[in-house]
């Protein structure tokens, strides 16, 4: 996992390090540009590119000739072998990082233009003393104008361009130059990198203020911001690369290992399976599931609780549809819902974790039946779908459970158990508030799944696409995480809680690693639920290599 901190951790850092550790922050500054450096000449290296510049959009009054100076653009790019790079740089230390970049950039052979956007007079100590550097090695740094033909033009032919306007301050939308800024660069035909984060993305909660630079890589400094991951941050940042600069590890370090945002890139191996072992030593998972109509959605759980390595799994469905769930589950125990209440708790508490909800349907019997049981059960529970949707005015069932609790809602199943209405700007504050408050497990599903814990931690999946939109895909997930959570409960390597929220995120980042895999197959078109369960083996070998 990879620890996240908020741009407002960051500047903490940064302001502790310089200002009551005595870091240079020149150092930092330039250790950050390296890397933006260097990102920019990869992308370089891997494009080559020729241009088909069109120079008739250049042209005014209709001309099929452009202007000569466009003419003699066209001419030096066709005899100019070096790339060429254009460094967007604001006033403020992301434009002084944009203007180190440019340096170094120019130093090694590029052909650089470097464009400064905003007032110059409002250029921090260590920008202006960049682009004294900038200078002095022979840079020149021009005011941005959309209006200038020949400085369009030039951007339209060179190979790559740095994103240094804003950085992490912004909390406003982006307006006058550095929109015009914003659109320029997106609107450019070459990759683009992003200093820090890109202009106009909320560095916490991943939402758009007013318009955004579209990266092809984000080199990001210390750690990873939250809004590169979050709601539109993962289409705008495009490949994110963590860079250390050189700060304090004893500042660090403690945010960095103990605290409580994380991105989810590959899963923690469970403990491996002693040659000793049996069947029950793997986890009974127990499921209530399905309804008239909903006959997939207890398959695809019972496939998924069984290829995710559950050692046993009893699946009670409703008598009506038992005889078509029997048919297909091979490995899964299933059973009709009995009549007698105490019989079915009894086979339910016989297991170290239960599922209740997939395709359960509207029924208020059935709803009933799973308050009865998630009241009852003295084990871990996954709340699915139905059986959410079922909670939707019995929260205090919920607020009474000791034992450790799991909600997998989308984002309409989270409004209606709330009756509030969830901003897609900030998911991740509105899982960890519901987790907080009801003492349980939420994983937010979505592009960028949340999981939240009660104790103020939280994760954030990075991979998955979108050929996971798929009926049952959620039926696969459920099944996955209570398997997860009944080895964990039946062998926890902390305590209870705390395995089955780590077993929360391990799972989720199985599913979205199947769904991964499955592109080699299904280039996110023609895959099914029941492909992302089969896939689930291969999913955890290649992500642990072992384990449960």
């Amino acid at each position: 996992m990879q620890p996240l901190l908020t741009p407002q951790q960051c500047r903490r850092l940064d302001h502790i390090a310089i200002e009551e550790r005595g870091v240079p922050s020149l150092d930092l500054m330039e250790r950050a540009a390296r890397a933006v450096a260097e990102a920019a000449e990869e992308l370089l290296a891997d494009r080559r590119r020729e241009n088909e510049f069109a120079p008739a959009a250049f042209c005014s009054g209709g001309s099929a000739e452009p202007p000569e100076t466009v003419r003699a653009l066209l001419q030096c790019r066709e005899r100019d072998c070096a790339p060429w790079a254009a460094v967007f740089c604001g006033p403020g230390n992301n434009g002084g990082d944009g203007l180190a970049a440019a340096r170094l950039l120019m130093e090694r052979g590029v052909c650089v233009r470097t464009i400064l956007v905003g007032d110059w007079a409002k250029m921090t100590a260590d920008t202006r003393e960049m682009a004294r550097r900038l200078q002095a090695a022979g840079g020149e740094i021009e005011a941005f104008d959309p209006d200038d033909l020949e400085q369009s033009a030039w951007l339209g032919l060179c190979d790559c361009a740095i994103d240094a306007l804003l950085g992490v301050g912004l909390k406003r939308p982006v307006q006058r130059a550095f929109l015009a800024a914003v659109q320029r660069l997106n609107s450019l035909p070459c990759p683009v990198v992003a200093c820090d984060l890109p202009t106009g993305l909320d560095g916490d909660t991943g939402r758009i203020l007013g318009q955004a630079v579209r990266a092809d890589m984000t080199v990001t400094f210390t750690a990873a911001k939250p809004g590169l991951y979050l709601d539109q941050g993962r289409v705008y940042s495009g490949q994110v690369r963590v860079i250390d600069i050189g700060l304090p590890n004893d500042l660090t370090a403690p945010l960095l290992t103990g605290g409580d945002l994380w991105a989810v890139k590959g899963p923690d191996p469970l403990p491996r399976r002693p040659r000793t072992a049996h069947k029950g030593d793997f986890g009974k998972l127990f499921l209530l599931c399905g309804s008239v109509g909903f006959t997939g959605a207890p398959v695809f759980a019972a496939r998924s609780a069984v290829r995710s390595g559950a050692g046993l799994v009893f699946l009670a469905a409703p008598e009506d549809i038992y005889p078509i769930v029997a048919v297909k589950c091979d490995e899964a125990m299933p059973f009709p819902i009995p009549d007698d209440y105490d019989a079915l708790l009894a086979r339910a508490k016989g297991c170290d974790a239960a599922i209740l909800g997939p395709g359960l349907g509207a029924d208020p019997v059935a709803r009933e039946l799973a308050r009865k049981l998630l009241q009852d059960l003295p084990c871990p529970v996954v709340l699915d779908a139905d059986g959410i949707n079922a909670l939707a005015g019995h929260i205090d069932i919920l607020d009474s459970r000791s034992a450790p609790t799991l909600l997998t809602p989308h984002d309409g199943e989270f409004q209606r158990l709330t009756g509030c209405t969830l901003s897609l700007e900030d998911r991740l504050s509105a899982a960890r508030d519901f987790a907080a408050a009801h003492r349980c497990g939420l994983i937010l599903k979505g592009h960028a799944t949340v999981t939240a814990a009660p104790d103020g931690r939280a994760w954030v999946n990075v991979s998955g696409n979108p050929g996971m939109a798929k009926g049952g895909s959620g039926d696969v997930l459920a099944g996955c995480l209570g398997t997860l959570m009944a080895q964990t409960a039946a062998y926890p390597s902390e305590d209870c809680e705390r395995s089955s929220h780590l077993a929360a995120c391990l799972a989720v980042h199985l599913h979205a690693r199947a769904g991964a895999l499955l592109r080699e197959r299904f280039p996110q078109r023609g895959n099914t639920a029941t492909d992302i369960a089969e896939t689930l083996p291969r999913a955890r070998a290649e992500g642990a290599g072992h384990g449960a």
